[in-house]
């Protein structure tokens, strides 16, 4: 079987540092528009779009049940305004986050800078949109130092399709020439990476317990290995997929 050649990280909880800051973020501008949920509510369905994360806390409040693994299957107009009035002022809170406070997973930039070494290449997908991904990026400087190939949110993907569809891990392989999904791996720390990475078919789907969901959350959704943190992830490459 061919070599991994692509490696598809997630950003929160996995390679950026989230001690439930983005949990917090997305639960204050809920209760500031009085949305009802719970911040283990929120906490279980990050990684998603989070306009359709809002949308779903609204139809749920509504009655209406909607399994999170068919958010990018459901289109709910009713739903759409008082969500972007929600996710606007979330987006402001959470890049005032970011440009303050932002840190990566110790190991992350020597996990990129090995896997670049063994002509691995670099993309990162996430449940923010662009401003904010980019607050990220400002930050830690990974796409300015060549350490990070592609970034991709979802505002790059047609109609803004994030977890659990594969669209972004398609989108970054198109736009960095792989050509097989067998010589991609997943890593994530919610429920809607594994779902993504399986969608996706990838050759391997990998958990690491870094983020701050316990495994419990998302170790019931489909996965190929299971690692502490990113910094782990050279030596399962060598061990697992050479």
């Amino acid at each position: 079987m061919s070599k991994i050649k692509m490696v598809m990280f997630d950003l929160s909880g996995t390679t950026v540092h989230d001690d439930t800051g983005v949990r917090d973020c997305l639960y204050q501008a809920a209760q500031e528009h009085g949305l009802q949920t719970t911040p283990d509510e929120i906490l279980l369905h990050m990684g998603t779009n989070k306009i359709h994360l809002y949308q779903y806390l609204i139809a749920k409040s509504k009655g209406q049940d909607i399994d999170f693994r068919d958010f990018e299957k459901t289109r709910d107009p009713e739903t759409r305004e008082f969500a972007m009035q929600v996710f606007h002022r979330y987006e402001e809170i959470m890049i005032h986050h970011y440009r303050t406070q932002v840190k990566e997973v110790p190991g992350a930039a020597d996990t990129f800078r090995w896997c670049h070494a063994h002509d691995i290449k670099v993309a990162t997908d996430t449940g923010f949109h662009k401003a904010i991904t980019l607050a990220i990026m400002d930050g830690l400087g990974w796409l300015r130092d060549g350490l990070v190939d592609i970034s991709v949110d979802v505002q790059d993907i047609p109609g803004e399709r994030g977890r659990p569809a594969p669209f972004m891990i398609f989108h970054a392989m198109e736009h960095l020439d792989i050509q097989s999904v067998h010589e991609v791996l997943k890593i994530g720390d919610t429920p809607a990476d594994m779902l993504e990475g399986v969608n996706a078919g990838c050759r391997g789907v990998v958990g690491v317990l870094s983020g701050p969901r316990p495994v419990t959350a998302w170790g019931c959704y489909r996965h190929t290995h299971v690692i502490p943190s990113v910094k782990e992830l050279p030596a399962l490459i060598e061990t697992e997929f050479a």
